[in-house]
């Protein structure tokens, strides 16, 4: 039987299974599967059985619909593959025969040595991550600068006018 499994926070676990040929996914409650989020729309895409595929079709949504990343009009999606619908994400999972179940784990792995300031600072080193403009960089202060500069000629102007009003009101 194959089923979409939430996977965003506060829906996680959340499952819907495909049992009929045309499965529809969207905000209303006219959807074969109802998802009450506001980045999903009214009617954002629909599943589609055709023979052993799993095809989905986004519906005009005005968010997109993703799989694997990349923003689809209409693909197959396979089993383990996630799709994006606005913010929220879910898998196709299969309990077919020789499916390998999922794994559990029973207890948080400890990062050995974990991560240091020094290391955040100092950018990626091996293992190909990309830390630049995630967060862990540096950031200058060039847009304060600039709100700071607004904010001051805002304020002189609406200084400048209040003088020009009270002066032409005293006359």
């Amino acid at each position: 039987m194959l089923k979409l499994v939430v996977l965003s926070p506060g829906m996680t676990g959340r499952t819907h299974d495909l049992k009929v040929d045309k499965t529809s996914i969207g905000r209303v409650d006219d959807n074969s599967f109802q998802i009450v989020e506001p980045s999903i729309s009214s009617h954002h895409c629909e599943v589609l059985l055709r023979g052993s595929e799993v095809v989905v079709r986004d519906l005009n949504s005005t968010n997109g619909t993703y799989i694997s990343g990349e923003k689809i009009v209409e693909r197959t999606l396979k089993p383990g593959q996630i799709m994006r619908l606005g913010q929220v994400e879910m898998r196709l999972e299969t309990d077919a025969p020789g499916t390998p179940s999922k794994q559990t784990f029973d207890r948080t792995a400890v990062i050995p040595g974990g991560v240091t300031l020094t290391d955040l600072e100092q950018g990626a080193r091996s293992g190909g991550f990309d830390t630049k403009g995630s967060g862990f960089s540096k950031k200058n202060d060039r847009v304060n600068q600039i709100f700071i500069v607004i904010g001051v000629v805002l304020g002189l102007v609406i200084v400048g006018l209040l003088v020009y009003i009270a002066t032409t009101i005293k006359r």
